[in-house]
């Protein structure tokens, strides 16, 4: 499998990402990316009771139609919590798309990040789809990766390329996040595309694993958004015979997780006010769910988040924490391990002396930095 830290798309795919002047700042805040044919699409979207327009468009989308070939996101303004004006806007921008690039409206997936509150200015976006369109690029990946981001310090893409059978397959994926991030899930955008020819069933059971070991297993502040979104692409233009089982899904679901993990990883590395990388292992647990559940019950704790940014190997909050969790655990089985605090990244072990199963979720330190960008974020 060849690895790349950095956007390649897959035959058939295009991106662009412009600034339309949704941000004060004039950077990039709008990105295309466009299958040149109609792709099948699978999706994993927040689970926060409060959705954000895009997120229930683009449900209502993937509920009426099964092919897809737009994803039009927009940062700076997370149209969100705008009650009915919020769908007209979402609405709107997929049908401006759409007749753009000569699509069904159901056929473009919408997505938002940013303020929430805010009435989206849906007139810059509309104004602003002629040009996003005119510079889809096979090479656009790293210009719309970009055009995501929020609070990110950096823009976050990974891909793979594998072989079944003959055929040689890609995966790309795209996301941006850097706070308010917490599984089922945060506040990220995540866009993947591929030339796999898959079934649907293949599709959604290879992204579901996917998510569940990677998004699902971050956090960084224990916060849950209202747009978190991952849309997954597969434009068949590979050429394989179908996925559909077997060896080729093993190997599909592989590279998928791949992608997942490492944006996964990247969104924590560029967490909001971050000086550490936190890797929590849990071992010997009942299973896998104890496990998580004890990971990230550690993860979330403010002390133990603080004793790690200030170096302060007060190792009775990672126990505290641990026995919180409700996982039933006994003092005398509990071992800690944790690696040198001077270090940026960070390994912690945890072993619970109950069974054979485990878990690994991904964090970050808390620092006054993070206070400071959360109070003047608006």
């Amino acid at each position: 499998m060849k690895k790349y830290k950095k956007g390649i798309l897959p035959l058939g795919f295009k991106a662009s990402g412009i600034s339309c002047g949704i941000k004060r700042s004039g950077k990039p805040d709008l990105a295309l990316f466009f299958s040149e044919k109609p792709a099948l699409a699978s999706c994993v979207f927040t689970t926060n009771d409060i959705l954000a327009a895009p997120v229930l468009l683009s449900k209502a989308n993937l509920k009426n139609h099964n092919r897809f070939q737009a994803i039009i996101a927009n940062s700076g303004n997370a149209n969100c919590f705008n009650a009915k004006a919020g769908l007209k806007d979402a609405g709107e921008t997929a049908q401006a798309l759409a007749k753009t690039l000569g699509l069904n409206q159901e056929s473009v997936l919408v997505a938002s990040t940013g303020i929430i509150g805010k009435r989206l200015p849906v007139d810059k976006i509309k104004l602003g789809i002629p040009e996003v369109v005119k510079k889809l690029s096979a090479q656009g990946v790293a210009r719309a990766a970009q055009a995501i981001m929020t609070t990110d310090t950096f823009a976050k893409s990974f891909s793979v390329k594998f072989k079944a059978g003959a055929k040689e397959i890609a995966v790309c994926g795209v996301a941006k996040g850097a706070g308010m991030i917490a599984p089922h899930m945060a506040t990220l955008l995540c866009f993947i595309f591929t030339d796999a020819r898959i079934s649907q069933k293949a599709l959604n059971k290879a992204l579901k694993t996917a998510v569940d070991a990677s998004f699902n297993s971050i956090t960084i502040d224990g916060c849950m958004s209202t747009n978190d979104s991952v849309m997954l692409l597969a434009n068949a233009k590979a050429g394989n015979p179908l996925i559909n089982q077997g060896k080729n899904l093993s190997l599909f679901t592989r590279a998928l997780s791949l992608v997942c993990l490492e944006l996964a990883k990247m969104i924590v590395r560029d967490a909001e006010g971050a000086s550490k990388f936190i890797k929590i292992s849990v071992k010997s647990a009942r299973d896998q769910k104890t496990a998580q559940a004890v990971a990230l019950n550690i993860a979330n704790s403010n002390l133990f988040k603080t004793a790690v940014y200030g170096q302060n190997p007060n190792f009775g909050r990672i126990a505290s924490a641990a026995g919180a969790s409700g996982a039933g655990i006994k003092e005398k089985g509990l071992k800690i391990k944790v690696s040198s605090l001077k270090k940026k990244d960070i390994d912690v072990e945890i072993s619970l002396n109950q069974g054979n199963s485990g878990a690994v979720v991904y964090t970050s330190d808390l620092t006054p930095e993070y206070i400071k960008i959360n109070a003047e974020y608006n």
